[in-house]
């Protein structure tokens, strides 16, 4: 296992009750090892993206750069930025 990339990580306005910012720093060698992270310092907000089985909610996009992530054991090499969508519905 390689070092522990800080990585950029920009958060949308759904979740920002959690961090008070729109981009964070988290470390991680993978998408779900970052989820990881954001949660010990920010509690909860996993619970948000990834279901009880470890997969992300229907609502959450993650993209790494520009691509769009479905699967949270993607590999980050520390220059990469993730940024988390969640998408709203109302009536």
């Amino acid at each position: 296992m390689g070092a522990r990339a800080m990585t950029v990580v920009r958060i949308p306005t759904p979740l920002r009750s959690y961090t008070r910012a729109a981009t964070v720093n988290a470390t991680g060698c993978t998408v779900a090892e970052v989820l990881v992270d954001l949660d010990h310092q920010f509690p909860g907000l996993r619970f948000r993206m990834v279901d009880e089985q470890g997969r992300l909610r229907t609502h959450m996009k993650v993209f790494v750069d520009l691509d769009l992530c479905r699967d949270l054991s993607t590999a980050l090499d520390g220059t990469q930025e993730i940024s988390i969508m969640q998408a709203l519905s109302g009536g």
